[in-house]
């Protein structure tokens, strides 16, 4: 039995941030008729807000794939010359269960991260947006950035901000256009791209607003918000996580990528333990808002949260297609089990 094995550069060559945004669409319209099953999540600790690893699975129906991704953060690596999200996707044959490919997954991931926050913003932020706020400074942000200028060309203004260093935003912000340039051929030059130090006029400013941390805690502040403004969180992926204040949660128009793991362990958890939200104030997951079965936005004032803790059907969905491509260039390592 062979299968294809793809490195971090081997996934690089056969992986861009349009297909995979479009790719990811499809599966949540997969999902949302039906025609695809997430499996619990396994998450583990070794050590709180410093390593941990979680282990995602799915089956796609119409697509006759199953697979799960196993990956961990290790915030402490960069001292040891390592990146601090490490991880691998194995993808299967659902009709003999056979293993098509093994493939890393911080690449991946990356990017079908990012796809997810510029999806809830194409669906539920202002079609006028201008402003983008990403909270955090992380490997994730520039995944996020990518894909929202991929899908809102039209953006003015990028503020960074890293509520615990923001030194760390300074030089991320810095570093940001060769790395757009090189890894997504963006150009940012007639954008303005700023660390944002006062978060409380930043986030005031801003049309969308992106959290992408580990936060135990809420970082933006309701009374900071202004009418209209979108969030994708996608920071919360674990129990007792959070990084915007529950409050807004209160009268917003709220989707999830998954209901059941949004609510156990999202930015829903804790605005539905506080009551400040109830189970049936969820309007809905995201693949019925594509797919027209729900209503989204209806107004410029309304507040909309996207809530979206990750899915390994992502990951599946674009290793899959990351093996065609592999296969048709003859990148990667054939290899018999």
């Amino acid at each position: 039995m062979k299968m294809r094995v793809l490195s971090t550069e081997d996934v690089k060559k056969v992986v861009e941030m349009k297909p995979v945004i479009e790719a990811v669409e499809q599966v949540y319209m997969q999902k949302g008729r039906n025609e695809a099953v997430v499996w619990p999540t396994v998450f583990y600790e070794f050590e709180p807000g410093v390593s941990d690893m979680d282990i995602k699975s799915g089956y796609l129906k119409d697509a006759g794939l199953f697979g799960h991704k196993t990956v961990s953060l290790f915030t402490q690596n960069q001292e040891k010359g390592l990146p601090e999200l490490l991880g691998c996707i194995m993808v299967f044959d659902a009709a003999t269960g056979a293993p098509l490919g093994l493939l890393d997954g911080s690449y991946i991931t990356g990017v079908r991260t990012g796809a997810a926050g510029a999806i809830g913003a194409k669906y539920l932020a202002r079609k006028d947006s201008k402003t983008l706020f990403i909270l955090g400074a992380g490997h994730q942000a520039t995944f996020q950035v990518a894909a929202m200028l991929t899908e809102f060309p039209q953006l003015e203004t990028i503020y960074v901000a890293d509520p615990i260093d923001h030194e760390n935003a300074v030089s991320f912000v810095n570093s940001l256009p060769q790395r757009l340039k090189d890894g997504f051929g963006i150009d940012v030059s007639g954008i303005s791209v700023r660390a944002a130090e006062d978060l409380a006029e930043t986030v005031s400013e801003s049309d969308i607003i992106i959290t992408v941390t580990p936060s135990k805690e809420p970082r933006i502040k309701k009374e900071w918000v202004s009418p209209g403004t979108h969030f994708s969180c996608i920071g919360a992926d674990m129990a007792g996580k959070e990084e915007i204040d529950p409050a807004l949660f209160a009268g917003a128009v709220v989707f999830v990528d998954d209901k059941f793991h949004c609510i156990e362990a999202g930015e829903l958890e804790i605005p539905l333990k506080k009551d400040m939200i109830k189970e049936e104030d969820i309007a809905g997951e995201i693949g019925s808002l594509i797919l027209g079965d729900a209503k989204g936005r209806i107004s410029d004032e309304q507040i909309t949260i996207y809530d979206a803790t990750g899915m390994a059907l992502l990951d599946i969905a674009a290793a899959k297609a990351a093996l065609e491509l592999a296969e048709e260039k003859g990148i990667g390592q054939v290899v018999e089990i």
